[in-house]
């Protein structure tokens, strides 16, 4: 049985992580995105392929929140270079799809793509980064640091990260997987507007998540000891 004091730092670790990353990654405003890649692709199909997705959502967040800063030291990468260089990728996802042709709102189904060839593309480009990017393996692996020493409170925090994990997994799920449904309730002209404010929206969180970066590595080397 959980103690008061285990049980009352999970849920405060919890609703902590849950909003942050629910905030930062705002699944339901990127669902028109996640429609617009799988244009060409049958509700079925499009259902299987959200399935992924959270799948490798929950599985990035995981190993986000438990290993990141030890991953990202391994390789030698500060979390400069990894806003600077994931926020450019964001941004230029953005900008492409910002300048689709209003009639092709789709882009990749023009070119035919079915879901043998969208799968592949699940992890990349569709939960990292414009899912879980940058701006959100960041936000992990900062909760991820914040857990206590202590053995309860580390149990604790532990817990809250796996619940946190998950509950995003599933809203992601839940928000990809009604993707078509809320196209239909905005209709073709109300999608191709919401569509391009996601995609101008999305340009926005890449410049921004660059922007950070760039002000993480210039601060340091700006300062003057005193």
């Amino acid at each position: 049985m959980l103690d008061g004091f285990v049980l009352a730092r999970i849920v405060g670790d919890f609703l902590f992580g849950f909003t942050t990353l629910f905030a930062i990654i705002n699944p339901y405003g990127l669902a028109f995105v996640f429609l617009q890649r799988t244009v060409g692709l049958d509700e079925p199909e499009r259902a299987a392929i959200a399935r992924l997705v959270a799948a490798y959502a929950f599985a990035v967040l995981v190993v986000s929140l438990f290993a990141g800063s030890f991953v990202l030291g391994f390789f030698g990468i500060s979390m400069p270079a990894l806003r600077i260089a994931g926020g450019l990728v964001v941004a230029v996802a953005g900008w492409s799809m910002l300048h689709q042709p209003a009639g092709d709102p789709g882009g990749h189904a023009s070119r035919g793509l079915d879901l043998a060839a969208v799968r592949p593309m699940a992890f990349f480009p569709l939960t990292i980064p414009l899912t879980t990017g940058p701006g959100t393996i960041a936000a992990a692996i900062a909760l991820g640091a914040n857990r206590s020493d202590e053995l309860r409170g580390a149990v604790a925090g532990a817990l809250a990260s796996l619940l946190v994990a998950a509950a995003i997994a599933l809203t992601i799920w839940h928000a990809y997987n009604r993707a078509g449904r809320m196209a239909q309730l905005f209709g073709d002209e109300g999608t191709r507007v919401v569509t391009r404010l996601s995609a101008f929206l999305l340009l926005c969180v890449g410049v921004q998540i660059m922007l950070t970066g760039v002000s993480d590595a210039l601060v340091p080397m700006l300062s003057v000891p005193r």
